[in-house]
């Protein structure tokens, strides 16, 4: 079993940058695709950005030149560099790794 733990959402102000980081208790090694997804209010869960264990990427085109994911195995840790925020970037933000999920952190950007 792997439990996910986000962290590194806060208030910033528009234009303004985050990290988000998502620990892992256990190997991610083993882990092809990882994922984070968000959430605003009154909206579906949506997919922000996915990595496989060999380092592809994918973006949704909201985020696509503005945001940057990565992993560590090392660490067991996926990151979302967060930069040029804007206000509808405002969700709760969400890792996922196979059928597990973390809490998720909350991002809120002000105008």
């Amino acid at each position: 079993q792997v439990q996910l733990v986000e962290s590194g959402g806060g208030l910033v102000q528009a234009g303004g940058s985050l990290r988000l980081s998502c620990a892992a208790s256990g190997s991610i090694f083993s882990i092809n695709l990882m994922q984070w997804y968000r959430q605003a209010p009154g909206k579906q869960r949506e997919l922000v950005a996915s990595i496989t264990s060999g380092g592809s990427t994918w973006y949704a085109d909201s985020v696509k030149g503005r945001f940057t994911i990565s992993r560590d195995n090392a660490k067991n840790t996926m990151y979302l560099q967060m930069n040029s925020l804007n206000p509808e970037d405002t969700a709760v933000y969400y890792c996922r790794a196979l059928t597990y999920w973390g809490q998720g952190t909350q991002v809120t950007v002000s105008s």
